[in-house]
């Protein structure tokens, strides 16, 4: 496992922006959980902001509330049996984390831990938007850290070549995924413009 490195914040929207899976980790006082989502995505760039849907019935979404922080955790092929688990039981019941076999690691800014194993994470600040959050289940973070894999993040890109296993994860239905493909260049004339 490579130790993540920082992501400038002011790139860290490319972490996202090919639309992965995500674990969305959250805590307050004594207690941490973790969900599967299919729907977040970058918002904005400076400062740089996240949405991500997370449903009223939640445990994660509670601890959200309480603490005013989350985490988006990118996770990889390898880790898809662990994903499917951790968005098929409430944490309300359950240590999620134990149940799915994932790890929480603390947090760099805020208390929400990260995933261990997890090819990227971004360290979110609420930004309080009541009408969004009730009404449509959205909220919005602010990044204040971004850190990811060096095997697969180079000079500001994901580069998945050679390293299959830590390909991004893509949700359908039904316990179905899709991992990220190959990578390919299009080169336009700027003079064609």
């Amino acid at each position: 496992m490579s130790t993540l490195v920082a992501v400038d914040l002011a790139k860290c929207y490319r972490l996202l922006n090919h639309g992965p899976t995500v674990l969305v980790s959250s805590a307050h006082g004594d207690q941490s959980n973790v969900m599967a989502a299919a729907w977040a995505m970058p918002l904005d760039f400076s400062p740089p902001k996240v949405l991500v849907v997370v449903d009223k019935a939640t445990h994660t979404r509670q601890l959200m509330e309480a603490s005013g922080e989350f985490v988006l955790n990118v996770p990889c092929r390898a880790q898809a049996e662990q994903v499917l688990k951790a968005g098929s039981v409430s944490g309300k019941d359950v240590d999620k984390f134990a149940v799915s076999g994932l790890e929480a690691v603390a947090g760099d800014k805020v208390a929400a831990p990260h995933v261990a194993g997890c090819i990227a994470y971004l360290e979110c600040r609420i930004i309080s938007e009541p009408h969004n959050q009730q009404q449509y289940d959205l909220f919005i973070g602010e990044v204040v850290c971004a850190r990811a894999d060096p095997d697969v993040w180079h000079d500001g890109h994901w580069q998945f070549d050679g390293h299959d296993d830590k390909r991004s994860l893509h949700y359908i239905a039904g316990g179905s995924f899709f991992s990220i493909g190959e990578q390919f260049s299009v080169q336009v004339d700027k003079a064609e413009n």
